[in-house]
């Protein structure tokens, strides 16, 4: 991340949004970022965690609404890990969702399935749970949520409808279903389990494989169309700093690393990951040469035109972040900024 200017040659609007409070992002006050983008969205994940953020969220989805984003991405969690995974959870977010005026995209995180195995969870299996959550927030496939619906390219017909693609602005975006708990793998001990069933270990392959295949199609469709970017929005944080992950935390996510560093090195444009996951606001480039990741994946090259943002979340959830595509001409494709919310 690009170290901001002074304030002294710092311009009018990022003086407005440091006086806000706002924190501008990668590039937001380098030369040709101050003109005007022509399209903005809003992201979130991680939230709400707990009943006092779900009393919260629909103040939240109101404030997000009046800064009129063209549409919201939710990157999964909508709830926390300690909490029942109860019908009656995802038919109260399901609503709040709906009170989105513009679109929202949502993916799914492992808090509302993969870790519903956990006794104060309910003891759930996630399976199970997984198909819930389809039937709650998927039941019309190739649309997206909120009041507005926009349509989506979408997996359904493969079994994925959480897996979808649109383009925006000469940007290609990939949601791919991509979560924690290693990608779902890890054994469901509030079942008694010590090792994944094997109903598990193929419902991870045949998504990890379905969501590969989606974003090599997006950067295909990049490619074909000459546009600036590629975007892929996911709930797993694979490159977490916070901690340093056994590879049974992380083994599952290397077949997308790998691709996402092949896909990177043949496009000529910038490439965008973001994620929830870890809860802290983060920007960085994980997967740049010399950068120990690619060590810790045994990935074959690098990618140092992919930039990774993580969103904040769970108790660091006191901001979404808005993001700008910016005009040809501008130093980066996309800049962002961390908006606080009022209601706290």
């Amino acid at each position: 991340m690009q170290l901001p200017r002074t304030l002294m040659a710092a311009s009018a609007a990022v003086i407005a949004l440091i006086a806000a409070g706002a924190t501008p992002a990668v590039a937001a006050d380098a030369p040709g970022q101050d003109k005007a983008g022509h399209y903005s969205f809003a992201i979130i994940g991680d939230i709400p965690y707990g009943t006092a953020q779900q009393a919260l969220f629909p103040q939240w989805i109101q404030e997000i609404n009046a800064a009129n984003p063209e549409l919201t991405f939710h990157v999964g969690d909508i709830k926390n890990g300690s909490s029942r995974c109860d019908d009656a959870l995802y038919q109260q977010i399901k609503g709040d969702f709906d009170t989105f005026t513009n679109p929202l995209v949502y993916s799914p995180g492992d808090n509302e399935w993969t870790d519903c195995h956990r006794a104060n969870n309910g003891a759930y299996n996630p399976l199970e749970r997984l198909a819930y959550d389809r039937s709650v927030f998927f039941a019309n496939p190739g649309v997206s949520l909120g009041q507005n619906p926009v349509k989506l390219d979408s997996q359904a017909a493969a079994g994925f409808p959480e897996n979808v693609s649109l383009r925006r602005g000469g940007v290609d975006f990939a949601v791919v279903h991509v979560v924690g708990s290693n990608d779902g793998v890890q054994p469901w001990a509030g079942l008694g389990d010590t090792a994944p069933r094997p109903e598990q270990l193929a419902a991870e392959q045949a998504r990890m494989a379905n969501a590969i295949s989606l974003v090599k199609s997006t950067f295909a469709t990049a490619k074909q169309k000459h546009d600036r970017a590629v975007t892929v929005l996911l709930q797993a944080d694979m490159f977490d700093p916070t901690y340093t992950p056994a590879w049974s935390d992380i083994s599952a996510f290397q077949p997308l690393v790998q691709t996402l560093v092949e896909q990177s090195r043949a496009f000529d444009g910038e490439v965008y990951l973001v994620n929830g996951d870890s809860h802290v606001y983060n920007s960085d480039k994980p997967l740049a040469a010399g950068s120990p990741w690619l060590t810790t994946y045994g990935v074959t090259g690098s990618a140092d035109n992919l930039t990774r943002v993580t969103v904040d979340g769970s108790s660091n959830n006191k901001d979404w972040l808005r993001v700008t595509i910016n005009r040809p001409g501008a130093d980066h494709v996309l800049s962002w900024e961390r908006v606080p919310y009022v209601a706290h």
